[in-house]
């Protein structure tokens, strides 16, 4: 460890620190300003060397807009000091539940020389970082934090007076991604973890941390004073609260940014000294378990949530993607043997538990579910997923795709006299999308100016519109509202019951915090459920089964293996109108698409 680099940083952090703290001395002096002025001015008039009509006027209104400008600062002086902090949706985890991990840290502390993190909570995302929650409105220090030294008594008279209320200086929280935990190995977590432990030494600074606690004030100042939902006179009132603290917060923002990155290039030069080999090969598993997280959450988690399902192990997901990845990837071939290392997770007495949490957590911020599981928000295990996920979703998009063929007066079958032509079946659907591109074809040119077959949907409009003129465009719109339909008739989610500090966040109006991906085209939405109706039609008629890829989430399973070229033969019809590779398809696996299907 270079002792110079780890001082350059704090020196540089702490500069830019007392910058900060300048920017705060001089607003409080331009506060106090007109009050001085008034000061001098009365003291004139007292000791009659400022007397006459002209003193006395100027006396009364220096004095009234002093009187004025310090409401007005004490005010807003109140607004930064009472405003919340923003603080990160975590699951906590307490020393009692994860004696080890608290453990490791405390001796990755110690060989840091720095100080050990307060607490330990976990995030469902890829990545780690300190926090500070020292706020009064956060409550009290989190279960694990260091404990005080006992205050010392005294006698008589000093008996009697109140306790100071500043409490001694407390470590900021350690924030995990739970992924992290599952993924990597015990060296490898302490590897990842260094640099970030090492940031406590710089946070204990005492101008650093003033620094940090007054532009976190005015960024939550900011927030209360851009909340909507008030009255005219308070709106007026914190509008001009607002305008002052945005424009301090522009002053700071600079400085503020040096000031973290002189704490970052100190805490990653005094992490130098811990486990750097391994830190390498560990950074290689980060941007690994990223991937391997993000695909699980888009392919694979999305599905279930939206179905009001929320898969309660998530991180143990995680694992299972990785090593279908590195089964897949010659890249990772190497990967695999780690598995049979410790994984971090073994530091937590109960990782079930928690991986539960941190999956009801993730569905809470990536998708914006409920915050507390009920009977339309329950738990689904992996081994429940295909049937308990995937062949209902199927089914509910089969049945959702015939409500809307009723709706537009589809009829059921070309041949009436066929046996079940009033079934759902998957022959209406491929009757109805060719005969629909016959007749555009009929109906339009066959090649476009570019010389390009016309496909089944129109173009999209100029402003981003897809067209509901073209082929299957009508089909697509119904989809499109009677998912809207359903959205808005759906029952309220119930607010939490809980009182942590993270309340707050809990609002509909502001979840998803991070949304996983945007609204589905009419075009996709038709694909989709095409799509279902096919391997609907394979599970009733072919002996096909619903299955579960950890890359790429639903699929069907022909002969036990993944019918990856499914998709393909489906665009064909949905986007060109031509049924020839999807029958094909359909004929090779002795699917019978006259058969009604069976729906929920």
């Amino acid at each position: 460890m270079s002792g110079t680099g780890v001082e350059v940083g704090v020196q540089s952090a702490r500069s830019q620190a007392l910058a900060v703290l300048r920017i705060r001395s001089r607003a409080l002096a331009v506060a106090l300003l007109p009050a001085a002025v008034a000061v001098v001015l009365v003291a004139g008039g007292v000791t009659g060397h400022m007397t006459g009509g002209s003193w006395d006027v100027a006396r009364g209104v220096v004095t009234a807009v002093a009187v004025l400008v310090l409401i007005a600062a004490a005010g807003i002086a109140l607004v930064v000091a009472r405003s919340r902090p923003a603080v990160s949706p975590t699951v906590p985890i307490t020393e009692g539940s994860a004696p080890d991990l608290y453990r490791l840290v405390r001796d990755l502390a110690d060989r840091l020389d720095v100080p050990a993190p307060s607490a330990i909570a976990l995030t469902p995302d890829c990545d780690s970082w300190l926090e500070d929650r020292t706020h009064p409105a956060h409550g009290p220090p989190a279960e694990g934090a260091a404990p005080q030294p006992p205050k010392e008594e005294g006698n008589g008279v000093r008996d009697g007076r109140p306790a100071p209320r500043r409490p001694a200086p407390v470590a900021p929280v350690l924030v995990i991604g739970s992924p992290f935990l599952w993924w990597m190995r015990v060296g490898e977590l302490r590897a990842v973890l260094a640099p970030v432990v090492a940031g406590t030494g710089p946070s204990a600074h005492p101008d650093i941390a003033a620094a940090r606690r007054f532009i976190r004030g005015l960024d939550a100042a900011v927030a209360v004073t851009s909340a909507p939902g008030r009255g005219p006179l308070v709106r007026t009132v914190l509008g001009g609260a607002g305008w002052v603290t945005r424009l301090l917060l522009r002053s700071v923002r600079g400085h503020a940014g040096e000031m973290e990155r002189g704490v970052a290039a100190a805490a990653a030069e005094r992490a130098q000294a811990v486990d750097y080999g391994v830190r390498i090969v560990a950074q290689e598993q980060v941007g690994l378990a990223y991937a391997g997280w993000d695909r699980l959450l888009t392919k694979v988690a999305l599905p279930a949530w939206r179905m009001g399902r929320w898969p309660s192990r998530l991180d143990a997901g995680v694992v299972s993607a990785l090593t279908e990845l590195s089964r897949r990837d010659r890249l990772a071939e190497g990967f695999t043997s780690r598995l049979g290392e410790r994984p971090a997770c073994d530091l937590l007495e109960e990782p079930g538990s928690v991986d539960e949490a941190a999956s009801l957590l993730a569905a809470r911020l990536f998708h914006g579910g409920p915050a507390e599981q009920g009977p339309d928000w329950a738990p689904v295990a992996w081994q429940e997923y295909p049937d308990e996920v995937v062949d209902r979703k199927w089914r509910m998009d089969a049945a959702r795709l015939h409500r809307v063929l009723d709706s537009l007066g589809v009829s059921h079958c070309a041949d009436p006299a066929t046996a079940d032509a009033k079934g759902p079946t998957l022959g209406r659907v491929l009757d109805h999308l060719t005969a629909e591109a016959t007749e555009a074809t009929e109906a339009a040119p066959e090649t476009t100016a570019a010389g390009e077959e016309r496909p089944l949907f129109a173009e999209e409009s100029e402003d981003g519109e897809e067209s509901t003129d073209g082929p299957g465009g009508l089909l697509a719109a119904g989809l499109t509202a009677e998912i809207a339909r359903e959205e808005a008739a759906a029952p309220a989610r119930p607010a939490p019951t809980g009182q942590g500090p993270d309340d707050a966040l809990w609002d509909d109006g502001t979840l998803p915090l991070f949304p996983l991906q945007p609204p589905r085209t009419g075009r996709e939405l038709l694909a989709d459920h095409v799509t279902a109706l096919v391997c609907c039609a394979a599970v009733d008629t072919a002996g096909a089964a619903p299955g579960l890829d950890w890359l790429d989430g639903p699929s069907l399973l022909v002969d036990g293996e993944r019918a990856a070229d499914l998709t393909p033969v489906v665009l064909s019809l949905v986007e060109d109108g031509d049924p020839i590779p999807l029958r094909g398809w359909l004929a090779r696996l002795g699917v019978r698409p006259e058969k009604p299907v069976r729906l929920v």
